[in-house]
């Protein structure tokens, strides 16, 4: 080796852009598509996919009210309670459901419905003086309730007297009909 020459090294490769990539990359494409539109004279925002499918729907909603429009629940629950034919059921519920305004407020204190089955409501009396005066007050309570929910809604009202407690079973149980009390 002669002090003249120098040890060569590589010359640097020329460095270029780092290519696009993800959303970059994306981005690019849709520029030069849209610069490719523009040079056809195409609309980009219109295509024929776009004006087919607004051709091909021929209703519209107007600004008229429409099936598609939201609803109020209410009316939707009253339509869903007549396509079901639950009238009688609801109305039975709401009578129930204001029973010390039907019977008033001192009866509805001592005497409570326990059911409603194809016609017959079923009460439950604190004690044996009230379940006496439901049998007696029965035919008036009937017709108060058509008035409310419609004639030959309630046929007929079965009142239960006050449950005793049972000395059928146990330890010290002894045979016979057991206590006569009417607990009431």
């Amino acid at each position: 080796m002669s002090t003249d020459e120098q040890p060569t090294t590589p010359a640097p490769a020329p460095t270029s852009a780092p290519s696009p990539t993800g959303p970059d990359l994306a981005r690019a494409a849709l520029a030069a598509a849209r610069a490719e539109a523009r040079a056809k004279g195409a609309d980009a925002r219109r295509t024929r996919r776009t004006r087919a499918r607004r051709t091909a729907s021929t209703t519209r909603s107007g600004s008229g009210p429409d099936d598609r429009d939201p609803q109020l629940l209410g009316s939707v629950v009253d339509r869903m309670v007549t396509e079901r034919g639950w009238e009688q059921p609801v109305a039975v519920g709401g009578a129930i459901a204001r029973w010390p305004e039907v019977v008033g407020e001192q009866t509805a204190e001592h005497v409570r419905p326990e059911s409603f089955d194809e016609g017959v409501l079923v009460v439950a009396c604190d004690s044996t003086a009230w379940a006496t005066e439901m049998r007696l007050l029965a035919p008036t309570l009937v017709r108060r309730l058509n008035e409310e929910l419609g004639d030959g809604t309630v046929t007929r009202v079965r009142v239960l007297g006050p449950a005793a407690p049972s000395w059928r079973r146990g330890r010290l149980s002894a045979p016979g009909r057991g206590p006569r009390d009417t607990y009431g």
